[in-house]
């Protein structure tokens, strides 16, 4: 169980809630993947996650559609374990 849901009112918790908001992108096709996301893997995710996740949300939005389908490569700054497998799993959805 994540921390997430083990504390609905802890920082776990609080840090999801920001992802989601930040997630709300001005591409429908970002929306319905990370929308997907959050349902499916949300509430799994550890801190490392949630901060890998927090960059990837970063990107511009072409860029980041681009990186869940495949297109291209994580940029070198943002190149991490924890990012790619967060990307692994945006890419399943």
């Amino acid at each position: 169980m994540s921390l997430a849901l083990a504390d609905p009112d802890g920082a776990a918790a609080v840090q999801l809630r920001r992802l989601r908001w930040q997630a709300r992108r001005g591409m429908l096709e970002n929306d319905l993947l990370l929308g997907r996301f959050f349902e499916r893997h949300g509430p799994g995710l550890d801190a490392a996650a949630m901060t890998a996740l927090g960059r990837l949300l970063d990107l511009p939005d072409g860029l980041l559609l681009d990186l869940v389908l495949g297109q291209v490569a994580l940029p070198d700054a943002i190149d991490g374990a924890a990012e790619r497998a967060v990307l692994r799993l945006l890419r399943a959805c």
